[in-house]
């Protein structure tokens, strides 16, 4: 086959799904392995990330992109404390005790923290529904639960959903990002700067980060109590602790 005839094959075959990338505040780069036209019923795609702080857990997951500064929070699936559901994943390299074995550890050191994880992405749940007209939802990553209202690490890919039964044929969030490059969507690249993925503490009213995504076959201490609140988006951490000391007793 000459040259040109080759080129002409490659060029009638069918492209492949791209993916889509995203810049964080502190210099992260986010990567999703497929952002359009999902399976709003629910499609696992490859979610990696380069130049992550090692020092601060973080959570991988599809949530409601609540705008700059603020947290994106609820996330579809809630917490997957069996490791099954692959709807969200804990990624540290020093969690606290109950996360020991749950949470998958970094790859590399100091602020050049890697990692790659298998994330199920769908519509929508019982509780948030990415689907609807007006919601907006991304796969991020966002500081766990033990930096509440630390946006450094926030960082968010938007997608959308192809037609099914329980999208629609509506887009999860109207946007995605410019395949095979770093988003230019409002909201989709992170700066310090500019306040698209937000820095520092965050603002003033938004509520602190509780516990999202394990990964692991051990479940948290606090199991079901952990599961309720991060399903229905409302409560904190430090309720969670309450409520298990009071079982305790």
């Amino acid at each position: 086959m000459g040259i040109a005839a080759m080129a002409l094959a490659l060029s009638a075959a069918p492209a492949s799904a791209a993916g889509a990338s995203a810049t964080g505040p502190e210099g992260q780069k986010l990567t999703v392995s497929k952002t359009s036209g999902l399976d709003p019923a629910g499609e696992t795609v490859t979610v990696s990330g380069t130049g992550y702080n090692t020092e601060k857990g973080i959570y991988v997951a599809f949530c409601v992109d609540n705008g700059a500064g603020k947290t994106p929070t609820p996330c579809v699936g809630g917490v997957d404390m069996s490791g099954e559901s692959g709807a969200s994943v804990w990624v540290s390299s020093d969690p606290p005790s109950y996360g020991e074995g749950l949470a998958e550890p970094y790859g590399g050191s100091g602020h050049k923290g890697t990692f790659s994880v298998r994330l199920k992405v769908r519509a929508k749940d019982a509780n948030t529904d990415c689907a609807k007209s007006g919601v907006t939802c991304a796969v991020i990553t966002r500081n766990d639960h033990t930096r509440g209202g630390d946006q450094s690490q926030t960082v968010r890919v938007p997608v959308t959903f192809g037609s099914g039964s329980d999208g629609g044929g509506t887009p999860g969030n109207g946007t995605s990002a410019t395949p095979g490059s770093t988003a230019s969507t409002p909201g989709a690249t992170a700066t310090g700067g500019t306040g698209t993925g937000g820095s520092g503490s965050g603002s003033g009213s938004e509520t602190s980060d509780g516990p999202l995504a394990s990964t692991g076959s051990a479940a948290l201490t606090i199991g079901g109590t952990a599961a309720a609140l991060v399903a229905a988006g409302t409560g904190t951490w430090f309720l969670a602790r309450r409520r298990r000391t009071r079982r305790a007793g």
